[in-house]
C-alpha cells in the first residue's frame, strides 16, 4: 500500500514577541500557499529509500531515519515534488511533516501531527508551518510560555513543542506573488546569530506589533480589504525581528519593498530571501523588472492562499 501527500509552502509574516517581559516568546503570523509544495508517495520498505533528485533530498532522509530508529520499520520514499530550503518558505517542517506523516500512516502509529512536529524538532519557535500543514489559512499563533522556553531560539535551536493556534481565518482569493533568490537565506548558527544580535526587542516596538496585528492586519484578513492589510504589512517591516530580517538583504530587498507598497502588500518571508507580493499582476511586473535591473537571479512563482491543510491519500 502507498500513501500520498502533499504539504503547502508558506509566508511567514512575522514573530511577535522577542521580548518577553510579558511571560511568553514569539508568537507567529503567517499564511499557506498552494504553490509551491512538498508531494511525495511513500511505501513500506526494510530500509530507508528516497527517490527523485530533489537539493534537499538528504532532508527527507534524515526525516525518515529517525523514525526508522525509534520504531525499527523502514520506508520507500518517491519525492514527486519539492521547493528549496532556506529560502523562507518553509521547507523543513513540511518535509518533517510530510514524511512524518507517510511514516505513521503506512506503519498504522498513533502520532498527531504535533506529536510528529514535536518529535521532528519543528514549531519551536513559529507554529505557522505546523498550522497550515493541520488547516491551511491565515495563522496567528500565541508563541510559548516562557516556563517552557526561557531564551530567543529559532526553531532548530528550540525544542520547545509546538505553540497553541490563537486565530485562523480563510484568506482572501487575492493573487499572492513570490520571488525567490537564488541565494540561500539564514539557516543554523548563521540564524541563531540573527537572533542573538537582535534580541530582546524593545518593549514598545512589541506592543505596537501587537496592535497592529490585533486591530488592523486580522481584521483586514476577514473583512477582506487588502487596502488595509497592505498597511499592516508595510508597517511591519519597519517592526522588531522583522525589521532586522529585512535588513540583511540591504537596500535591494528595501527598494522593492518600496516600490511596490502602494499597490499591495509586500514584504520579506521569514528570513527570507524570498519577497512576496499580494496584489495586482501588473505591479507584480514592476517588482520583476527592478529585481532584474538590480542583477538579482530569482524564480518567480504566481499563487494564491490554501485554505486547507496537507492532503493525505492513497
Amino acid at each position: 500500500m502507498g500513501v500520498r501527500v502533499k504539504a503547502p509552502s508558506r509566508i511567514h509574516i512575522t514573530l511577535i514577541d522577542l521580548n518577553g517581559n510579558i511571560g511568553r516568546v514569539d508568537g507567529g503570523v503567517g499564511l499557506a500557499l498552494e504553490n509551491p509544495y512538498i508531494e511525495l508517495v511513500a511505501r513500506e520498505s526494510e530500509n530507508v529509500v528516497i527517490k527523485g533528485d530533489f537539493e534537499n533530498r538528504e532532508r527527507f532522509a534524515e526525516i525518515a531515519e529517525k523514525f526508522r530508529e525509534k520504531f525499527g520499520m523502514g520506508i520507500e520514499i518517491d519525492i514527486r515534488e519539492s521547493f528549496p530550503s532556506h529560502v523562507g518558505l518553509g521547507s523543513g517542517t513540511q518535509i518533517s511533516l510530510a514524511v512524518g506523516r507517510a511514516y505513521t500512516e503506512i506503519n498504522e502509529i498513533e502520532m498527531s501531527v504535533r506529536e510528529i512536529a514535536e518529535f521532528t524538532g519543528r514549531g519551536g519557535t513559529s507554529g505557522i508551518g505546523v498550522a497550515v500543514f493541520e488547516r491551511g489559512g491565515f495563522i496567528v499563533d500565541g508563541g510559548h510560555s516562557r516556563k517552557l522556553k526561557s531564551s530567543f531560539l529559532p526553531s532548530s535551536f528550540s525544542r520547545a513543542p509546538p505553540p497553541p493556534v490563537i486565530a485562523r481565518y480563510d484568506f482572501p482569493g487575492w493573487e499572492v506573488h513570490l520571488f525567490v533568490p537564488e541565494e540561500k537565506g539564514f539557516a543554523g548558527l548563521k540564524e541563531k546569530d540573527l537572533f542573538e544580535r537582535s534580541t530582546p526587542l524593545r518593549i514598545d516596538e512589541v506592543r505596537e506589533l501587537s496592535h497592529i496585528i490585533l486591530m488592523k492586519l486580522m481584521p483586514s484578513v476577514v473583512e477582506q480589504d487588502l487596502d488595509e492589510f497592505a498597511r499592516a504589512v508595510y508597517r511591519i517591516q519597519h517592526l522588531g525581528f522583522k525589521k532586522a530580517e529585512v535588513s540583511q538583504y540591504g537596500e535591494v530587498a528595501w527598494g522593492f519593498i518600496e516600490l511596490l507598497k502602494d499597490h499591495g502588500a509586500v514584504g520579506l518571508s521569514s528570513t527570507g530571501p524570498t519577497l512576496y507580493f499580494i496584489g495586482p499582476r501588473k505591479s507584480a511586473k514592476e517588482g520583476k523588472r527592478y529585481l532584474e535591473d538590480q542583477g538579482v537571479e530569482f524564480n518567480y512563482i504566481r499563487t494564491e492562499a490554501r485554505n486547507r491543510g496537507a492532503e493525505i491519500g492513497v
